[in-house]
C-alpha cells in the first residue's frame, strides 16, 4: 500500500471517528459501534505504510475486536447449541504449538549462556506482577472473581507479543525468547501455586486440577511443536510465516469471546478495572526494567526484562478462567483488558525505545 492510499485512510478513519462521535450522542449506539470498527480498520492499514506506526497495526486491529465484542456481544458467546467459550482453550493450543515450531532447541540453551539475565527475569516475572495485582486487588476492593482474575494475569507467564516488542525496541531478543519459553515451562508449577496462595482469598482454587490443565494447554502443544521443528522444519517452512498470522488472529477471537461474555460486567466496573490494569502493567515494566538497572545489567537486558515482566499470557489467563476455573466473563475480564492494553503500551514503550540510542551502564555513570 502506498502512501497516498494510507492518507486517504487516515482521513477517513478521522471521518469516522467523528461520525461515531455524533452517532453516539444522538443515541444510535449500534451504528455508531459500527462506525467505530470501521474506523479502527481503516487505520490499521493506514499504519502499514509508516515504519514508525507499523508496529501498532495490530493493536489497532485488537482494539476493533474489542470494540466488535462491547458494541455486539450476543453474536460471539453461542451458535446455536455451541457454547464459543468451548474454542478458547484450542486456539490456546494451536497458538503454543506454534510457539513450539519457532522454537529449537538451542533457544533453550540460552539458560546456559545467559544464566543471570534468565534467572534475574524469571524471578521478576514470578514475583513482581503476581504480587502488585494481589496488592491492587486489595485497593480497589473489586467483586471476589474480578479481583481474582488481576491476580490471575499476574501469576502467568509472559507471551510471545513480547518478544515482537523486544525486537522492536532493539532489545536482546536471544534473551527475550529464552525467558518467555523458561517462563511457560515453569507455568505449570507456579501458575496454580499463587493462585492458591494470593487467589484463594477469593475464589476456590484446585492445585492439581490447574497444574494439568496448563500442562494440557501449554507444554504438550509446545513439546509437540519442538519435536515438529526437529523432524519437519526443513519440509514444511510455510508454518513460519502461517503461524504467527494465525496466532494473531487467534488471540484476537480469544479476546472476542471473553470480553463478549463479560460485557455486562465490565460496564459495571469498566473504568476502574481498566485503570487497575493499566498500573498493574505500568507497574511491570518500571519495576522489571528498575530490578535490571540495579543488577547493572546491559541497557539491552534491561529493555527485555521490563517488557517480559510487564507482558503476560493473556492466551493462557483466559483459558484458565474459561476451562479450569469455569468463570470467563468475571475472572477473564482483567486479563482480556490486560491483554488488549498491553499490546498498546508494549508497542508505544518498544518504538519509543527503538529511537533512542542504547547506552550501557559505564556510559550512565559518566552522564
Amino acid at each position: 500500500m502506498n502512501k497516498k492510499t494510507s492518507r486517504i485512510l487516515f482521513i477517513l478513519s478521522a471521518v469516522l471517528i467523528g461520525a461515531y462521535i455524533l452517532l453516539t450522542v444522538i443515541d444510535y449506539h449500534q451504528w455508531a459501534g459500527i462506525i467505530l470498527i470501521s474506523a479502527f480498520i481503516a487505520m490499521a492499514f493506514a499504519f502499514r505504510s509508516y515504519e514508525l506506526l507499523r508496529g501498532y497495526s495490530y493493536t489497532v486491529v485488537i482494539l476493533a475486536a474489542v470494540t466488535l465484542a462491547m458494541y455486539f456481544p450476543e453474536y460471539f458467546i453461542t451458535i446455536g447449541d455451541y457454547d464459543l467459550k468451548n474454542l478458547i482453550t484450542p486456539l490456546l493450543m494451536i497458538i503454543m504449538f506454534g510457539m513450539g515450531t519457532s522454537l529449537s532447541i538451542q533457544d533453550f540453551y540460552g539458560v546456559i549462556k545467559m544464566p543471570k539475565g534468565v534467572f534475574i527475569g524469571v524471578l521478576c516475572q514470578f514475583t513482581i506482577m503476581p504480587f502488585v495485582g494481589f496488592g491492587i486487588a486489595q485497593a480497589f476492593s473489586f467483586p471476589t472473581e474480578i479481583a481474582a482474575g488481576i491476580i490471575l494475569i499476574g501469576s502467568c507467564p509472559s507471551g510471545l507479543a513480547s518478544n515482537v516488542m523486544a525486537y522492536l525496541a532493539k532489545a536482546n531478543l536471544a534473551l527475550s525468547v529464552t525467558l518467555t519459553a523458561f517462563a511457560t515451562l515453569l507455568a505449570p508449577l507456579v501458575t496454580p501455586f499463587y493462585m492458591k496462595f494470593l487467589g484463594g482469598e477469593f475464589i476456590e482454587v484446585e492445585y492439581l486440577k490447574m497444574m494439568w490443565d496448563i500442562t494440557k494447554v501449554v507444554i504438550l502443544p509446545i513439546a509437540a511443536g519442538l519435536i515438529f521443528h526437529h523432524l519437519f522444519h526443513s519440509r514444511f517452512k510455510i508454518l513460519e510465516k502461517i503461524m504467527p498470522l494465525f496466532s494473531m488472529a487467534g488471540i484476537a477471537v480469544i479476546l472476542i469471546i471473553i470480553v463478549a461474555r463479560g460485557r455486562d460486567n465490565l460496564l459495571d466496573v469498566g473504568l476502574l478495572l481498566v485503570l487497575a490494569v493499566f498500573i498493574h502493567n505500568m507497574f511491570g515494566y518500571f519495576l522489571g526494567y528498575s530490578a535490571g538497572r540495579v543488577f547493572r545489567m546491559p541497557e539491552q537486558d534491561c529493555r527485555t526484562i521490563a517488557l517480559e515482566v510487564g507482558m503476560q499470557n493473556g492466551g493462557l489467563a483466559s483459558s484458565i478462567a474459561a476451562d479450569t476455573l469455569g468463570k470467563p466473563g468475571t475472572i477473564g475480564l482483567a486479563p482480556a483488558i490486560f491483554g488488549s492494553m498491553m499490546n498498546i503500551t508494549g508497542s508505544s514503550l518498544a518504538l519509543w525505545w527503538r529511537s533512542k540510542p542504547i547506552k550501557d551502564l559505564k556510559e550512565n555513570d559518566e552522564d
